[in-house]
């Protein structure tokens, strides 16, 4: 099945699971920028429970920019916030120092455009599940796919979405003792909780997901 979807930081699972399934993956590039989505934030599992993980941007309502355009407000160190957020929720997962030397050059790396810094974090991901992903862009903004063969999933980038959709089967995760399964989180939860189980978990997911 032909899917189109948003570029994500480190999507959901959800999101990834239909990117490695689908037969030709469109990624959007001509979509306006909005506030709150997946498009500059992941969650991940804390040890307190869900932990978000926010990129800062340059971006206001009044000056409306298309997400290809927005730029990453590098005023202070979240590169390290972050990476110092997922060594302390992951260093004892299976998986995370087999995986940590692949993804670590994200975060000391400069990046200036979110959606830059975000397909990186794609490709990284994807080197470490060692499967290749084919895609396109998209040439245009289309608001309606419904009399194509393209599934439009576009909206797996919006948060409430993603959180309140989905069946996803169940996998042990660090912090599962003591705040119950999260589902749906990050991708890296489940790379780093799952290692090279994770490609074969994702393509397992229902079609919905």
């Amino acid at each position: 099945m032909e899917v189109i979807l948003h570029p994500a930081y480190f999507g959901s699972i959800a999101s990834v699971s239909k990117m490695v399934k689908a037969s030709n993956l469109w990624l959007e590039k001509h979509d306006n920028y909005e506030k709150q989505t997946y498009r500059n934030r992941m969650d991940v599992y804390g040890a307190n429970g869900l932990l978000p993980l926010t990129i800062p941007v340059n971006y206001t309502q009044k000056e409306r920019k298309l997400y290809r355009e927005v730029k990453i407000a590098n005023t202070y160190n979240w590169q390290s916030s972050h990476w110092k957020s997922l060594e302390s929720a992951y260093k004892t997962s299976p998986f995370f120092e087999y995986y940590e030397d692949e993804l670590r050059p994200l975060y000391t790396k400069p990046f200036e455009y979110l959606m830059e810094f975000n397909m990186a974090c794609l490709e990284s991901f994807m080197a470490c599940l060692q499967h290749e992903l084919s895609y396109d862009w998209t040439s245009k903004f289309e608001k309606d796919f419904s009399n194509t063969n393209i599934q439009d999933a576009r909206q797996f980038i919006h948060r409430k979405f993603i959180k309140t959709n989905f069946n996803l089967e169940s996998y042990t995760q660090v912090f599962q003792n003591k705040h119950g399964f999260i589902k749906n989180l990050s991708v890296l939860d489940l790379l780093f909780n799952e290692g090279p189980n994770a490609l074969d978990y994702l393509l397992a997911q229902p079609n919905e997901a």
